[in-house]
């Protein structure tokens, strides 16, 4: 596959050094609750956030781009791979180039939650706590993502797709194909080239960490089989909470640096040359 470029094709009003990603998955993708004070306060108008949602003690406003500082996905979240894939692309990236983040999640669901045909099926078996965040999304996040990532277009240009999910599926070897289904929707819908927007889907709480659904990395190693531009972000030696299903802080930062690695790396950076973020001492 050829490299990403860092100037792909983009609408007239928008701006190729503006490098937009879209994120969406379950509970990690959003960010488990609590952020430790080294993560607080990161000020770089390079790193933006599109604001999915209100979030009212930071006073930000749904549709408005903001400089991004946990939490990225909505009220009441934590610190996400996004956080320090984003810090990490910023550091390497020319001054020039900004990074953005679309943020789209919603704890505990299923890969079906984001099924353009068949979402409703399952969003009307959701538990109430469930139910709650799905109506933060106006009752579909498949289309709220699009939604939001259609008015993102109009400052910058989609360079990738970030997944975080699997926990809800563990055990389910259809689910390569369904998120197959997923990319090529969005794909479709945000009319993008699949040569140019690679999917990078993280790996679950892994075996080494006592990972409560860690056979489900098997089935997500799968994933380049079914959809060749993607990537699959290893979780290994990434530190988990004590429900071993959530990533600790420390965890998030080392999965995000990652995540932001494998896309330098298809921009053509060598990783001995790649700096990594203030946080994170080694990513192996």
């Amino acid at each position: 596959m050829a490299l990403l470029s860092l100037n792909t094709a983009y609408s007239q009003s928008s701006d190729p050094n503006f490098h937009i990603y879209i994120a969406f998955g379950q509970s990690n993708m959003e960010g488990f609750p609590g952020l430790e004070e080294k993560d607080k306060n990161y000020e770089n108008e390079r790193f933006q956030v599109y604001a999915s949602v209100d979030f009212s003690e930071l006073e930000r406003q749904k549709g408005t781009w903001y400089t991004a500082s946990a939490p990225l996905c909505r009220p009441n979240s934590g610190l996400s791979p996004a956080d320090y894939f984003g810090r990490t692309l910023v550091e390497n990236l020319p001054e020039n180039i900004k990074v953005g983040i679309v943020s789209v999640a919603v704890a505990g669901s299923k890969i079906e939650l984001f099924q353009k045909d068949n979402f409703q099926e399952y969003a009307s078996t959701a538990p109430d706590w469930m139910e709650g965040i799905i109506k933060t999304y106006d009752g579909n996040p498949y289309q709220y993502l699009i939604d939001r990532a259609k008015e993102a277009q109009n400052k910058g240009v989609i360079k990738g797709i970030l997944l975080h999910q699997g926990e809800s599926n563990t055990g389910d070897e259809e689910w390569p194909e369904k998120v197959k289904g997923i990319y090529n929707n969005l794909l479709e819908d945000l009319n993008l080239n699949s040569d140019e927007v690679p999917l990078l889907a993280g790996e679950v709480v892994h075996e080494d960490q006592q990972g409560a659904c860690a056979s489900m990395n098997e089935i997500i190693g799968a994933l380049p089989q079914t959809i060749p531009n993607s990537y699959v972000i290893s979780s290994s030696g990434a530190p988990a909470r004590r429900d071993r299903l959530h990533f600790t802080p420390e965890g998030y930062r080392i999965l995000g640096t990652r995540y932001a690695v494998q896309i330098l790396k298809l921009m053509g950076y060598d990783r001995e040359n790649i700096k990594l973020p203030e946080n994170v001492s080694e990513i192996k």
